[in-house]
């Protein structure tokens, strides 16, 4: 008998926007919201371009955009070696999008260690901090205009920024992701270290609006409102993102615990090309919960619906097609008899929108029973089917 293929892997939803090519074969999308930054920052940067060339009025803006490029593009880098160590360490880079906060690099798969963890986190900020060596030592040289200069000295120090900024130990950071991997070591739990990484870094959400008000206070200068509003944006940013991997690391807890057979019931099986007979001798026989349909090749294919089997008369059991008083199963739709945790709410899942009984069989191929999706899903919201 074959064995029957798994379910495809299923990518998250893309973010929207203009792809610009592939790296890690993962697409590289330039979001709308990039616009938005660029914009802002271009504005931002400009009155310090005036001050260091104020006889060059008509190139302050182009210079200004050129900083914003050279910030992005280190952003960029710093997505690109989270993708590239990602892939390294076994995980499926799923895209590389530039937004209005920088950017971020998507992957499915679980990282099995709190080292890969650890080192797709902390690549990073050591790309930003390496990148601000090497344009500091382009300043030093002192090479060019003075805008040349000025650019670099812009480029090293928000790469700087960057690279430090992303090293605070909360989540959605990376020095969070940091912190987690170090209390995944510790306590044997990845769970526990998403959920204590994540009330870090909600502190550190409202730390970043704090200290723009309470250092400038401290120094007896005054609170700049602009700076205000850009640490409460970046405060809602961090405090969603942290708020949200406490909800994943909690769920992630509680889904650790699920198990194939704790939700399995027994089930029949016919041929496809058997008869509404079949089904019924088949059903009887096993006590079954439900009755699957095989193909040639023994794997489940269709789940007959008992509602329709018996709306059919008596004298027409025996040549009325089993395929008449049933609904075909999606390719998705398929588990193993070893599935728990995480893969076995994700195959429950990708096999929801097209049936709500899912198949389950052992090593060999053969059915060995079926699960219900919504009492798995009934499970992993915590109420009862």
């Amino acid at each position: 008998m074959t064995s029957p293929s798994m379910p495809p892997r299923t990518d998250p939803p893309r973010s929207r926007g203009l792809v610009l090519g592939r790296i890690a074969d993962a697409p590289v999308v330039l979001t709308p919201s990039w616009a938005i930054a660029a914009v802002v920052l271009t504005i931002v940067f400009a009155p310090t371009v005036r001050f260091y060339a104020p006889g060059q009025t008509g190139v302050i803006y182009g210079v200004s955009f050129a900083f914003v490029v050279l910030l992005f593009g280190s952003v960029f880098l710093h997505e690109v070696s989270h993708a590239l160590v990602a892939r390294a360490r076994g995980q499926h880079v799923t895209e590389l999008a530039i937004t209005v906060w920088g950017g971020h690099t998507a992957f499915t798969g679980s990282l099995r260690r709190p080292r890969d963890a650890f080192w797709v986190a902390v690549v990073g900020p050591l790309t930003n901090l390496v990148l601000a060596g090497g344009f500091w030592f382009l300043f030093e040289l002192r090479t060019g205009t003075v805008l040349v200069w000025l650019l670099c000295y812009a480029a090293a120090v928000s790469n700087a920024f960057v690279g430090l900024f992303n090293l605070i130990p909360g989540l959605p950071l990376d020095g969070g992701q940091m912190l987690a991997a170090a209390v995944w070591a510790a306590t044997g739990s990845q769970d526990r270290g998403t959920v204590v990484a994540g009330y870090v870094g909600r502190v550190v959400a409202v730390g970043s609006v704090l200290a723009v008000i309470a250092v400038p206070l401290a120094q007896g200068g005054t609170v700049e409102p602009f700076l205000v509003i850009w640490a409460v944006f970046i405060g809602m940013f961090l405090w969603s993102g942290a708020s949200g991997a406490i909800r994943s690391g909690r769920a992630r807890a509680r889904l650790a615990h699920l198990d194939v057979s704790t939700f399995m019931h027994p089930a029949a099986t016919v041929p496809a090309d058997g008869t509404v007979a079949d089904t019924a001798a088949a059903g009887r026989g096993a006590g079954a919960w439900a009755v699957v349909i095989l193909d040639g090749t023994g794997r489940p294919v269709g789940v007959v619906d008992p509602a329709n089997a018996a709306q059919v008369p008596a004298d027409r059991l025996t040549t009325t097609s089993v395929w008449a008083v049933a609904h075909r199963l999606p390719l998705e739709a398929l588990l193993r008899s070893t599935s728990a945790g995480p893969d076995l709410v994700a195959g429950v899942v990708a096999a929801a929108p097209g049936t709500s009984v899912v198949p389950v069989v052992d090593e060999t191929g053969t059915v060995v029973g079926v699960v219900l999706v919504r009492e798995v899903l009934a499970a992993v919201r915590g109420t009862s089917a």
